[in-house]
C-alpha cells in the first residue's frame, strides 16, 4: 500500500470540566467555572471520529488516563490511599487540585512531535513525547502519554517512541501543534517546520521553544536542509494562538494559513517553496485573528481523501460567522486541491479551548507500519459502538465545579477508566 495518514483522536475522559488553567487560552479561560458536559464532549468526538472514518480514512484512539490523578500529587507531600491524597489537596491546595483532575489529555495534537519515517535517519516513524512543561495540569500527562504511545506503538522496527524532554523552562515541548510537515504526498520526503515562540513579553506565554524542536529534529535525525523553524507572530500569540495550529494547518502540498500567522511569513514561505515547487500556500484575507480564534478556522484537519482530494473538517463554529465562512467557501472554490468542507460540533471541546485539530495525533504510515500499531487503537464500526456504549453507561452528564470535590465523582471516574480498559482488552 502506499502511505496514509492516521488521525488519532483523544477520546474526551470522563472529568472534562472547566476549570480555566490554560494561560493564553481564551475560550479555556472564558468558561471558567462553567457547567461542563463530559457525556456529550465525548459523543461529539466520537461522532468526528465516525465522520472521518466514514470519509474513507484510517481513524483511531488514544483513550485519556485516570483522572483525578493521585499519583501525580503524592510528590508534593500527599499521603494516604487515593482518596485521602485527593480530600487533602482539594483542602489545602485547590489550584494543584484542579490541575490533577483535568482532562486536557483530549487534545492529543500536544502528545508528540511526529516524524515521519522518510525523513527520518533510520527509516522509522519517530514519537517525541511531549513534556508540556508550559502548563501544570498539562505537565501530569507527559509520563503517562510516553507509556501509552509506546503501547499503541510497539513494533521497534517501524516506530521509535521517545521519553519526554527534561521538563524545563528553555526546553517547553508542545508537540504536533507546533509542527508541520509538508511533501508531496505521504510517503514521498518531506520538509519538517517547527514553529516556535520566543521571550517578548505579552500578556500569554510562548509555549513552544525553539530549543525543543531542535531536539526532536536531532533525535529523529532529520535532514537539516529539510527542516525549518519559523517564529509566531506575536500579535496572533497574544490574540489567543497558544499554539500553532490555532492558526495554520498543512496537509502534503498545502498550507493553509492567516496573514499574521508567522513573524516573517515571506521569508518562510519562499524557503518552502524553492525545496517544494507544487507547493500550495493558501492564505485567508479579511478573516481577523480575533474571528480566527473563536472560530478555529485553521484549527481544522486537513486531510487527504481517498479520490485524492482534500477535505477540511471544521467546528460549526466555523459556519457561524459570515466571515469566516465566506473564507471557507472561497478555499474550497480556489485554485487548490482543497475541495471540501465538512462541519463537525465539537463545542464542549471548543469551550475548554480545542478544536478539531487539537483532538487529534497525525500519524503517518506505510503498510508495514501500519501493521505494527496495536490495532485495538484503530477503529472498526464495531469496536466504535462499544466506546459509544462505555460512555453512554459511566461518562457523567455534567460537571458543576464543586462536583470535583465528591468522593461520588472520583469513584465514577475510576470505574469508567476500568470499563475503557475492558473493552480495549
Amino acid at each position: 500500500m502506499s502511505a496514509i495518514e492516521i488521525n488519532f483522536d483523544g477520546l474526551p475522559g470522563p472529568t472534562h470540566n472547566y476549570a480555566g488553567l490554560s494561560v493564553g487560552n481564551v475560550a479555556s479561560q472564558s468558561n471558567f467555572g462553567e457547567v461542563s458536559y463530559p457525556r456529550a464532549a465525548a459523543r461529539q468526538g466520537l461522532a468526528k471520529m465516525r465522520t472521518v472514518m466514514e470519509l474513507g480514512l484510517v481513524q483511531g484512539f488514544l483513550p485519556p488516563p485516570l483522572r483525578p490523578a493521585a499519583a501525580a500529587l503524592r510528590p508534593f507531600g500527599f499521603k494516604g490511599r487515593d482518596d485521602d491524597v485527593l480530600t487533602a489537596a482539594a483542602s489545602e491546595d485547590l489550584p494543584l487540585f484542579r490541575a490533577a483532575c483535568s482532562a486536557s489529555s483530549m487534545w492529543r495534537a500536544n502528545a508528540a512531535s511526529v516524524l515521519a519515517a522518510p525523513d527520518t535517519a533510520d527509516g522509522r516513524v519517530h514519537l517525541v513525547t511531549a513534556n508540556l512543561a508550559g502548563m501544570l495540569h498539562r505537565s501530569f500527562e507527559a509520563d503517562e502519554t510516553f507509556q501509552l504511545l509506546r503501547r499503541v506503538f510497539p513494533d521497534a522496527d517501524r516506530f521509535c517512541v521517545h521519553e519526554p524532554l527534561p521538563s524545563a523552562r528553555h526546553f517547553g515541548d508542545e508537540g504536533a501543534a507546533n509542527h508541520m510537515r509538508l511533501a508531496a504526498s505521504h510517503g514521498a520526503p518531506g520538509l519538517n517546520v517547527f514553529v516556535h515562540g520566543e521571550l517578548r513579553g505579552g500578556s500569554y506565554p510562548e509555549r513552544q521553544d525553539r530549543r525543543a524542536s531542535e531536539a526532536a529534529a536531532r533525535l529523529a535525525g532529520l535532514d537539516r536542509a529539510r527542516t525549518l523553524y519559523a517564529l509566531q507572530n506575536q500579535a496572533a500569540v497574544q490574540a489567543g494562538a497558544f499554539h500553532n495550529d490555532v492558526v495554520v494547518v498543512a496537509n502534503a502540498n498545502v498550507l493553509l494559513a492567516h496573514p499574521e500567522a508567522f513573524a516573517d511569513p515571506a521569508r518562510l514561505y519562499g524557503a518552502l517553496r524553492e525545496r517544494l515547487p507544487n507547493l500550495h500556500i493558501v492564505e485567508t484575507f479579511g478573516v481577523s485573528l480575533a474571528d480566527a480564534v473563536s472560530s478555529y478556522l485553521f484549527n481544522s484537519q486537513l486531510v487527504t481523501l481517498p479520490g485524492g482530494d482534500m477535505a477540511l473538517v471544521l467546528p460549526s463554529d466555523a459556519r457561524e460567522g459570515a466571515a469566516v465562512w465566506s473564507a471557507v467557501e472561497a478555499v474550497v472554490a480556489g485554485d487548490n486541491p482543497i475541495k471540501h468542507a465538512v462541519v463537525v460540533d465539537v463545542r464542549e471541546s471548543m469551550r475548554n479551548g480545542g478544536g478539531p485539530a487539537c483532538l487529534r495525533l497525525r500519524i503517518p504510515v506505510d503498510g508495514p507500519a501500519l501493521a505494527g500499531i496495536d490495532q485495538r487503537f484503530l477503529l472498526t464500526p464495531e469496536r466504535w459502538a462499544a466506546l459509544s456504549q462505555v460512555v453512554e453507561a459511566y461518562w457523567p452528564e455534567r460537571i458543576a465545579p464543586d462536583d470535583l470535590l465528591s468522593p461520588d465523582l472520583w469513584a465514577q471516574a475510576r470505574a469508567a477508566h476500568r470499563a475503557l480498559e475492558a473493552v480495549i482488552a
